[in-house]
């Protein structure tokens, strides 16, 4: 029988490639070819073999905290490339972020038959806390300025649909605080005020943060992007997506929805197109000594850092968080 996973992402696929007008095709004929602006960009395989890697965050010391969806684990990766499973068990573990000693983790990603829960890894006791339940395949996190987290649902078994709010502080819980449906990826925008977001048409949202009701449609994506999943804006407006179909990452204006791709081939597709994929599932910027860098996270369980030409400013949005 497929897991949860399997059918999970067999699901999106469809759905992304219904979205795309694209067939079950040979991969070769499968995906328009994106514009390249590879040039200056070096790639570093910093970890390979992880099993599933589906989400990532800086933990502010050269390290990184990341979700491994089929083996159910969040793991630490420390500075030096040391790898440490500290929870084990979970149900498709999904979106992670970091806010202080608090690691906030998603579990029960798209259509797993568990309902979905938000927990809390305390870096400084090694404690673990369950602070919701019953949700409805949640995946991209995202911690706000204020400290808020937002989450998106991407699930179909029931329950809260759309983004969803949550206030550590409190407890105060917004299910469907926007109702953009299906939504993956999240991002903060540059302006502190709004966050862009992604889903299965292929369209990208800027939602402001005292309206999320409204959700205007800013640019469609590029046509190449596929199947895109976890995203990052920059400072200077440019926003980064992972593209976990076609294994590449994407440099995207959100402001025209035209773009290029910065690294391709993260996977070797085979023909037809594997489902699921094994391609790009989050990217990060997180420093890089004195300078910012892509990380990126891919299904076939490898971590990356991706060092930009000179002349692109990788400052993310949120650089105080880092």
């Amino acid at each position: 029988m497929a897991s949860a996973m399997t059918r999970t992402r067999a699901a999106l696929c469809a759905m992304a490639l219904a979205a795309g007008g694209l067939a079950t095709v040979p991969a070769a004929h499968a995906q328009v070819l994106p514009p390249s602006c590879v040039d200056g960009w070096q790639s570093e395989t910093l970890l390979e073999g992880a099993g599933n890697l589906e989400n990532l965050d800086s933990d502010g010391a050269g390290g990184f905290y990341v979700t491994g969806i089929r083996d159910g684990y969040l793991a630490h990766i420390s500075a030096d490339g040391a790898f440490d499973k500290l929870v084990t068990g979970l149900d498709h573990p999904a979106g992670v972020r970091v806010a202080g000693s608090s690691v906030y983790f998603l579990t029960g990603d798209g259509f797993a038959e568990a309902p979905g829960t938000l927990q809390r890894y305390d870096t400084e006791t090694g404690a673990v806390t369950v602070l919701l339940t019953g949700l409805n395949g949640p995946n991209g996190l995202l911690v706000l300025p204020d400290g808020d987290l937002l989450f998106t649902n991407i699930g179909v078994r029931g329950g809260p649909a759309g983004i969803s709010r949550y206030r550590p502080s409190t407890g105060e819980f917004t299910p469907a605080w926007s109702p953009v449906p299906l939504t993956n990826g999240l991002a903060l925008a540059p302006d502190g005020n709004s966050i862009y977001t992604s889903n299965m048409t292929l369209s990208l949202f800027r939602i402001p943060l005292n309206a999320p009701a409204e959700a205007p449609v800013v640019a469609g994506l590029p046509g190449f992007v596929a199947l895109p999943d976890d995203m990052e804006a920059t400072r200077a407006g440019d926003l980064f997506v992972a593209d976990h179909l076609a294994g590449a990452v994407y440099r995207v204006d959100p402001e025209t929805g035209t773009g290029c791709a910065v690294i391709t081939g993260l996977i070797e597709h085979p023909d037809p197109i594997r489902i699921p994929p094994d391609g790009a599932t989050s990217v990060r910027i997180a420093r890089d000594g004195d300078a910012w860098a892509l990380y990126v996270t891919s299904m076939d369980g490898t971590l990356r850092r991706l060092r930009p030409p000179a002349g692109i400013d990788l400052t993310p949005a949120d650089a105080s968080r880092r």
